[in-house]
């Protein structure tokens, strides 16, 4: 099944770098794209209208925690996902697989799906290829994410990691083609994800057969668990060979700046992940000058903004000296002032990318991030 009122085209290149036009049923979304994170069809302490003025194009929710609380069938007769948070703009739902295979002690993992106790009151649930669909399906989101098996590196596992990383990989695929089955709603796009541990062999593997599967996007899991930054990219670039070019490829919850550029070099377009509010709400600001750590005492007296460069509300109304006051006191405002300009940082690194591969001028851009990775104001 192909889903109706989706499409995507690559409008420019750079390299293997390139920027399109993603075309869902509530909206375009200029690639390459982040994805502000809203759990729970919220992101923390960010309003819709302010995520809307920062440029957010597409929010993700995940369908494990909504699963939980409120359920789907609530948030079905509220309007989906688009009625029930006041955001109209296009939504991804991640299927939930990663969180719930994070609960080790309360998981069982077999070829059905996995089984789990809830940790909010210790019920019995599942989720399955088809029953992650279903519950997607409910919530209304745009694009749709299979459930997958995400290998974790075990250090001191017994048996072999090779062996791990390519029984998950295995039985992702199966369960891909479950999920492909599993679809019923025209107007909802799925993406297959490409699993394979530490394995550029296995990723190849992966991504041909999900791509033979046949997904609307392909996104790359399992990545970000530790592994050096020169080895995620060679990973990516051998998945990537074997996607399709005319297809988005996003790759899933990796947010720092240089991450970002790494990957855009590399031809991915979607991203997601909770660094910038996660890092905000602990007083640590991406700026253009290097990373900031508001809650410095060195900041007490000063009257600059966070970042003298950006145009977030933040940083056209706030004295560093007054973010680390309301920090320092623990005032939730304070977090919030800080995530909103991280997630402006975010959005516009973005926006410059795009605008740097259509002026054929993003090779500067990246040494520019790389060269700010190790910096502090």
């Amino acid at each position: 099944m192909k889903a109706s009122g989706f499409c995507f085209e690559v409008t420019a290149r750079d390299g293997a770098a390139r920027s399109g036009r993603l075309a869902t049923p509530h909206g375009v979304v200029e690639t390459p794209a982040f994805m502000c994170v809203a759990t729970y069809g919220a992101v923390r302490g960010v309003s819709m209208p302010v995520l809307e003025g920062l440029g957010a194009q597409i929010l993700l929710a995940n369908t494990y925690h909504l699963h939980e609380r409120p359920g789907e069938d609530t948030i079905a007769g509220l309007g989906g996902l688009h009625g029930f948070s006041g955001f109209g703009g296009p939504w991804l739902t991640d299927s939930g697989g990663y969180q719930v295979t994070s609960l080790a002690d309360r998981m069982q993992l077999d070829e059905d799906g996995i089984t789990f106790s809830s940790p909010l009151d210790g019920t019995r649930r599942s989720l399955t290829p088809e029953s992650a669909i279903a519950i997607q399906e409910k919530l209304g989101a745009d694009i749709a994410m299979v459930l997958d098996v995400c290998h974790r590196p075990r250090p001191d596992a017994k048996e072999s990691e090779s062996r791990r990383m390519r029984e998950a990989m295995e039985q992702t695929l199966r369960w891909a083609r479950r999920s492909a089955a599993a679809r019923s709603r025209p107007d909802q796009a799925v993406f297959g994800i490409v699993q394979g541990g530490l394995s550029a062999e296995l990723r190849r593997t992966s991504a041909a057969g999900t791509v033979d599967v046949g997904f609307d996007g392909y996104a790359h899991g399992g990545l970000g668990l530790g592994e050096p930054r020169s080895q995620r990219g060679e990973l990516i670039e051998a998945a990537q060979a074997a996607l399709p070019e005319e297809r988005p490829r996003y790759l899933m919850g990796l947010g720092h700046p240089i991450d970002l550029v790494d990957a855009v070099a590399a031809g991915v377009d979607l991203f997601d992940c909770v660094v910038p509010t996660r890092n905000g709400r602990h007083g640590v600001l991406f700026t253009s000058r290097g990373r900031l750590q508001a809650k410095s005492a060195r900041f007490r007296d000063d009257p600059l903004p966070p970042d003298p460069d950006c145009d977030c509300a933040t940083c056209s109304r706030v004295s560093r000296g007054y973010l680390r006051h309301l920090l320092s006191i623990g005032e939730s405002l304070g977090a919030q002032l800080a995530s909103v300009h991280n997630l402006r940082f975010t959005l516009r690194l973005l926006e410059r990318a795009r605008a740097a591969i259509a002026a054929g001028t993003f090779a500067a851009l990246r040494r520019e991030v790389a060269a700010l990775e190790d910096a502090r104001v």
